[in-house]
């Protein structure tokens, strides 16, 4: 668990608004992620704890009033004292005795400090994995589904995670008595401590497989690869990040799984740059069309559209093409903007000399 300031972890002001929190997760998972050569597991930990509290308004809002115990506990409790989280002090037993529970970092504190282990630093879930997607900036206006490939830790297709031979039975765990948890009981100077962790037989479930499934030997689980299908909605900007919930590595045995991380790279367009909900555009016009008026013909991503450049256009005018730039919400859409270019011509003829000559008489 992280002890540092939330705030800090991210980089960001204490008045942050949520997308600024976003962009800052972002940024930071990708930088990260045990996955890259340069990964930080436990940065990549800290980063994701600080986001999930600090992006709900509520556990926000406990944090910022009273700091990680209550933040991490649940909301913590004013009134005094911490029944709730599951442990007390019982002088007639000589001591100290409880169990930490689901205590967030109070129970982490106590049992690290007395050389324990809780139930929360045990793998609750799948790890959180990443990996990256190229489309087109076609795709990213307008949003496209695609498969990738990718080899994971996965439930084992036999078994569907729970390690056991198909048409063989499950029993009670005999080491923690179906229970899923260990209950240890310590000595220390304080009295008699108790704490609980999860069962390493039975990987929390409670029961064990009577014949262990081949294909993954009883793990419930084995690394192969998977074609997932992603979903890139429109209007994608270049470096978002997608998270597909449960779709990271499994653990088996009924543990949740992680989290797919998917950042995408926008490829770039030829002609269109992107600001924003906006298109930009360079159009070059005729010198003879900016000072007569004349129409011209773009080719956007939806199709050709004509547009009307108005007489005596200037060189960087822009004019607005309504509708047809990025969506976004409700079914809106930005603009595209065509920056008129004037093309000077680079020589003259005699009659077009002549006529310019005139234009200079007449004080243009």
């Amino acid at each position: 668990m992280s002890k540092h300031d939330y705030y800090e972890v991210l980089g960001v002001q204490k008045n942050a608004s949520k997308d600024e929190i976003k962009k800052a997760f972002h940024k930071l998972a990708h930088k990260y992620h045990p996955d890259k050569n340069k990964g930080d597991d436990s940065k990549f930990k800290e980063v994701n704890e600080a986001y999930q509290t600090l992006s709900d308004d509520g556990k926000r809002a406990q944090y910022d009033q009273f700091g990680h115990a209550y933040a991490n506990a649940g909301g913590g409790n004013a009134g005094g004292g911490f029944g709730a989280g599951g442990f007390g002090f019982d002088f007639s037993q000589g001591g100290f005795t409880g169990d930490f529970g689901d205590m967030g970092d109070l129970g982490d504190i106590f049992s690290d400090f007395f050389g324990g282990r809780s139930s929360r630093q045990e793998m609750k879930r799948g790890r959180d994995i990443s990996t990256e997607l190229s489309i087109s900036f076609k795709e990213s206006i307008f949003g496209v589904e695609r498969p990738i490939l990718i080899t994971k830790q996965s439930l084992c297709e036999t078994c569907k995670g729970n390690g056991a031979k198909p048409g063989t039975k499950t029993e009670k765990c005999k080491k923690c008595n179906g229970q899923g948890q260990i209950r240890e009981m310590r000595r220390s100077i304080l009295g008699t401590i108790s704490s609980t962790r999860t069962c390493d037989e039975c990987f929390g479930s409670g029961s064990v497989p009577t014949e262990k499934c081949q294909t993954c030997r009883g793990a419930g689980v084995h690394k192969r690869q998977e074609e997932i299908m992603v979903a890139i909605p429109a209007g994608i900007a270049n470096g978002e990040m997608i998270r597909l919930q449960g779709m990271g590595e499994a653990l088996g045995h009924g543990a949740q799984a992680g989290d797919l991380y998917i950042k995408i790279n926008v490829e770039s367009h030829p002609r269109f740059k992107r600001d924003g909900h906006n298109l930009m555009l360079d159009l070059s016009v005729k010198l003879s069309d900016a000072l007569l008026g004349a129409e011209y013909t773009i080719e956007t991503l939806d199709g050709n559209v004509t547009i009307k450049i108005p007489e005596g256009i200037t060189h960087g005018e822009i004019l607005r093409i309504r509708d047809k730039g990025v969506p976004y919400a409700r079914g809106r859409r930005g603009d595209i903007h065509a920056r008129i270019l004037i093309s000077m011509p680079k020589k003259l003829s005699k009659q077009a000399r002549q006529a310019v000559e005139e234009l200079r008489k007449e004080g243009m």
